[in-house]
């Protein structure tokens, strides 16, 4: 797999407009449809198209499109599973949020996730983001240092 350089923005959005916001950003409210369905799930559930479609009000073709640009943001990760229908083999696609995914579903539904999940996702993401600071300190000659100097200054 081709890793994807991805900037690790933050943004501050406004608590009651954030569903309009992320619905900019994806260009649609069908991504934030299918990520809502996947934290009622649990937020490391595998996530069916079947599923889905009968779930959402949305076309077989419009939730297969937007799965397709959740996969290449990173916001899911797209896996097979070998099932047994009708004595036969079937290979089946689920999805799943990725560690990326999960940060939105927690931008999206804070209030419907568990303390622990919340923590996982804070801790995870906090540690891709040292990762980026780190490679990007290295790239802007800012001492490691320097920035922990910094942090430890903020966490007092």
């Amino acid at each position: 797999m081709v890793e994807k350089k991805l900037y690790p923005y933050v943004m501050f959005l406004p608590a009651k407009e954030k569903f309009d916001v992320l619905k900019t950003l994806f260009g649609s409210e069908v991504p934030l449809k299918i990520l809502e369905f996947s934290i009622e799930k649990g937020i490391s559930a595998k996530i069916y198209q079947k599923e889905l479609v009968k779930k959402l009000p949305y076309s077989n073709k419009t939730v297969i499109e937007h799965l397709k640009t959740l996969v290449s943001f990173g916001v899911l990760t797209e896996n097979m599973e070998k099932n047994q229908s009708d004595g036969r083999t079937v290979w089946v696609k689920f999805y799943r949020l990725s560690e990326e995914g999960k940060w939105f579903a927690l931008m999206l539904a804070e209030e419907r996730l568990t303390m622990e999940e919340k923590k996982e996702i804070l801790c995870n993401i906090f540690r891709m983001y040292i990762r980026w600071l780190k490679k990007i300190s290295e790239t802007l000659e800012v001492p490691h240092q320097m920035l922990k100097e910094i942090f430890m200054e903020e966490m007092g």
